[in-house]
């Protein structure tokens, strides 16, 4: 039985993408503003990418050895990364943090892990409680934190005692169900001189965040470098890769875990993520994606106003999420997002959006002259304002 997602207006099913848009099973156009989920960041079928990939299917792909583009990724995330001395790859997100932890582990000999309360690191029982199939010793050296509250995180780090091995931090909140929360610069230097005091590993969870926001680390505007890092979505374009870098101190103990998986050394999505890089490296890709993130948050605040609606806007403008004033359910939230959908703007309730290099001034007013009939709907159900 399928799952439904989202809602039943969702569509289930996409049959092509291109660019910032995608069709439906159903053929209907959507414009698209998840951006698979994260990791379009060039937009879908990026000429660039698409041909990098092509070339090295023609090479070759799952062969019995690494191919020599992978160095070249490999040179290309260490002259791009500021806090990255080396790197090595996976596949997805939740392989890139779990290897940060048994790096850490490996490095200090130490067992406990910080995470902040309701961070999410991945889908395997160290990092995702409450969840079925998971148990207690799963979790046993797991503690939390509250993001962005220093006291919060000393006692945490109190509790571990000699024990601890490293802490995990998000470039800024990013959970579901919530208004989205940037870090305090403070906080960011906090986790880092908390971790040369105790010599634990400092982790930043780049896999969502990571080169959408800035190529050298989400945290680089801060002044904040850590010691590992987790990439995944974006460094390739819709192509399945993670990566971890670390500095050389822990260079050593990257070499002595086991790690592996049966697609790790897939050459073409490792030639997808050369290019990518170098798009984003040789573009202005960076600053587009600010710039359409800011029209459409400007255009957004404006129609809630004329619709009488409150709603809160948060997290980075490449990032956002867009909520409503006494809304703790998200019943209007889900409601809305359901009436733009409808008008062939896909986004999410309660889970934060993604923009991409692909978003032009003309694309975003589109999706503005669809979500105005979004508003316009909602105000009419919970009582707002009729536009003039």
């Amino acid at each position: 039985m399928t799952r439904v997602l989202l809602s039943e207006d969702h569509p289930q099913y996409v049959t092509e993408a291109h660019g910032c848009r995608f069709t439906g099973a159903d053929g209907r156009e959507y414009l698209d503003l998840m951006c698979g989920w994260g990791p379009v960041v060039l937009g879908y079928a990026h000429p660039a990418v698409r041909r990098a990939a092509d070339e090295q299917t023609r090479l070759g792909d799952c062969v019995n050895g690494a191919a020599p583009v992978m160095v070249e990724l490999a040179e290309l995330l260490v002259d791009t990364v500021p806090s990255a001395d080396w790197a090595m790859f996976a596949k997805n997100g939740t392989d890139a943090t779990t290897t940060c932890v048994t790096i850490a582990r490996a490095a200090t000999g130490r067992r406990k892990v910080l995470t902040a309360h309701g961070a999410y690191h991945g889908a395997v029982p160290w990092c995702t409680p409450g969840k079925s199939g998971v148990t207690v010793e799963d979790r046993a050296h797991v503690d939390h934190f509250e993001y962005n509250d220093i006291a919060s995180l000393g006692a945490a780090v109190d509790r571990a005692g000699g024990d601890l091995a490293a802490i995990v931090v998000c470039p800024f909140r990013h959970d579901v169900r919530r208004d989205q929360e940037l870090a305090d610069p403070e906080f960011a230097r906090a986790v880092r001189a908390l971790c040369n005091r105790t010599g634990a590993a400092m982790i930043l969870d780049d896999v969502r965040c990571g080169f959408r926001l800035s190529l050298g680390g989400s945290w680089e505007p801060l002044g904040v470098r850590p010691d590992l890092a987790a990439w995944s979505k974006a460094m390739a374009n819709g192509y399945a890769l993670a990566a971890v870098t670390g500095i050389a101190a822990l260079r050593d103990a990257a070499s002595d875990v086991y790690v592996t998986g049966s697609f790790w050394y897939s050459a073409v999505s490792m030639a997808a993520s050369v290019a990518t890089l170098t798009e984003l490296r040789e573009t202005d890709a960076l600053v587009r994606m600010d710039r359409a993130g800011q029209r459409l948050r400007d255009g957004l605040d404006a129609q809630a106003k004329r619709h009488g609606l409150e709603v809160n806007q948060t997290g980075p403008v490449q990032m956002p999420l867009l909520t409503f004033a006494g809304d703790p359910e998200f019943t209007v939230a889900t409601r809305w997002a359901r009436e733009a959908v409808t008008r062939g703007v896909y986004l999410h309730p309660t889970h934060n959006w993604f923009l991409s290099a692909a978003h032009t001034e003309s694309d975003i007013d589109e999706i503005l002259d669809r979500t105005e009939d979004a508003f316009a709907a909602i105000a009419r159900s919970v009582g707002g304002l009729s536009p003039n």
